[in-house]
């Protein structure tokens, strides 16, 4: 199980590893509070889908099942889309028609195919709460780099009584930040690197798992 929860977050990120769901990823991180959002939303989305898939993984036929995972997926993503327009007005305006297409999202059907519809309701689980904390760590590190040196600031949710309008403004990056990494540009280049970096970590990884192989056998020798 907790193979299962752990794998996203490293082993097998969505964003940084498996590379799905850049889409939505490049175009709402730019700003932290809306990799947020997105992130929740998606956590929520994936979270019922796979428990729901794989209840009734031995009912749906094989041959309408993608049909099948798209109206379940649908239904949750229309819980979310209604509840932050009720609810969170200003968040659901800036995400836009990216709520309403997490229900074509490739992390979400991806792990609905290769997953929940093989799995018990457990495994399906953890495997749903691992996938969606890695997508929305990963969106916030991105959000976070473009709207830190792109902007000068760090928006989040307000708080009135606190009179915190939700915005961190950075002396010095808030007069004068780089604004491409604002940019459609910007986002292709901050995702960039931090694929790198996650492929030189998972190439150390190898290097340090060959070499700890390797050393018994000198030893022996």
């Amino acid at each position: 199980m907790i193979k299962e929860l752990t794998k996203g977050i490293f082993k097998e990120n969505p964003l940084f590893i498996i590379v799905l769901g850049l889409c939505p990823a490049l175009a709402v991180s730019t700003e932290v509070i809306n990799a947020i959002g997105m992130g929740a939303g998606v956590i929520f989305v994936l979270l019922g889908s796979n428990v729901f898939i794989s209840l009734l993984r031995n009912f749906i036929p094989e041959k309408v099942r993608i049909p099948c995972y798209v109206i379940v997926i649908a239904s949750f993503v229309t819980i979310v889309d209604m509840v932050m327009g009720a609810w969170l007005p200003v968040l659901s305006r800036n995400l836009g028609i990216y709520i309403p297409l997490i229900v074509v999202n490739c992390i979400i059907l991806g792990r609905a195919e290769a997953f929940a519809n093989k799995n018990t309701v457990g495994r399906s689980v953890m495997d749903a709460i691992g996938m969606g904390i890695g997508f929305t760590l990963s969106l916030l590190l991105i959000a976070a780099v473009r709207e830190i040196f792109g902007n000068g600031t760090i928006t989040l949710f307000p708080i009135p009584f606190l009179q915190f309008d939700g915005i961190i403004r950075i002396p010095g990056l808030s007069s004068m930040p780089a604004r491409v990494l604002g940019l459609s540009s910007g986002a292709l280049f901050v995702m960039g690197y931090f694929k790198a970096l996650f492929n030189w970590l998972e190439q150390k990884q190898k290097e340090s798992a060959a070499n700890s192989l390797v050393e018994p056998v000198i030893q022996e020798q």
